[in-house]
């Protein structure tokens, strides 16, 4: 009985009462924390109605805009320093350019589809990591310039990823342009891209940066050569063809069901059954700099737009988890 009534002296009782001490939070690690394929049509930002881009529309490609909303749920979840992109329509014959430019600021207009895009851009670019990545590539055996051009006009696939992934503009940005001389004609360059994704991996952990990736790629790109009166008008949007298709769900299917390192031959395949926008480089590029994670591929969305095929895809870096 003296043992179930006994009673703890007040001092000791305090002693044992002593909330154990709070964990000490874990610096965030540096390095590419996640990379998301980030198709880039006009279409998507016209349908999203942002007061940067002049035209209005109705909406439209709202599968494809919701799995944006995921990834900028995540994108927010992650935390990263800079968003790190390339993108295949800026065009350099001549080597892998890096935008240094810090406060890029004009209009950016679709080419053939001016009256869906006319947007007005104003961002930060994260010039260190920017210079890091010409020596890096240098280093690595790659022709490379730097872009220090104050009016430097950027692409609008730039943009059509930057904005979907982060329409608030308030994480600061490098972007890389597409080398097409070698392959606009051939995937047999796509080697290259190994380097070049390498080196990016290089240049942002040497500076200790926290980046995700954004590659802005189309998958299947044969498209349409007539606009619907109402371009929003989702009754006339399909595959261009269902060969197109066909080539984009086997890709998707090593995506979903494999690591990310049997993309090595399905890339080059998809590229060889349709006419893919994946020859710019961009995927590869994406796959490489995360060092071609042991990992599947999380498919947030797929929708076609005049035709093309377009995925919304998340990697992230091995030993990595969503929660």
């Amino acid at each position: 009985m003296s043992r179930v009534f006994h009673l703890t002296p007040p001092g000791e009782r305090a002693r044992t009462e002593q909330p154990a001490p709070a964990p000490v939070p874990e610096e965030p690690r540096a390095g590419i924390v996640a990379g998301y394929l980030a198709p880039h049509p006009p279409h998507l930002i016209y349908a999203d109605n942002p007061p940067q881009n002049e035209p209005r529309s109705t909406g439209g490609w709202e599968v494809l805009r919701w799995a944006y909303d995921e990834v900028r749920r995540r994108i927010r979840d992650l935390k990263p320093d800079v968003l790190v992109v390339h993108a295949p329509h800026w065009i350099t014959m001549v080597g892998h350019h890096v935008n240094c430019v810090p406060n890029p600021r004009g209009v950016s207009v679709e080419p053939i589809f001016p009256n869906l895009f006319r947007y007005h851009f104003d961002f930060r670019t994260d010039v260190e990591l920017a210079e890091a990545m010409v020596s890096s590539f240098e280093e690595h055996g790659l022709v490379t310039r730097a872009m220090r051009e104050p009016g430097v006009r950027v692409d609008y696939a730039t943009i059509g990823a930057l904005h979907m992934a982060n329409p608030r503009w308030d994480i600061p940005v490098v972007s890389i342009s597409a080398n097409n001389n070698p392959y606009f004609y051939a995937d047999a360059e796509l080697e290259q891209m190994d380097v070049l994704g390498t080196a990016t991996r290089v240049a942002i952990e040497r500076t200790g940066r926290r980046a995700v990736l954004l590659a802005s790629n189309s998958l299947s790109h044969l498209h349409f050569d007539r606009e619907t009166e109402l371009p929003e008008d989702m009754g006339r949007e399909y595959a261009y063809n269902n060969d197109q298709y066909r080539a984009d769900m086997k890709l998707l299917e090593v995506v979903r069901s494999r690591p990310s390192s049997a993309l090595r031959t399905a890339i080059p395949e998809h590229i060889e059954a349709s006419e893919a926008e994946t020859k710019s480089g961009s995927l590869s590029w994406l796959l490489s700099a995360l060092d071609w994670p042991d990992t599947t591929g999380d498919i947030l969305g797929y929708g076609t737009i005049i035709g093309t095929g377009n995925a919304v895809v998340e990697w992230l870096p091995d030993g990595s988890r969503r929660g």
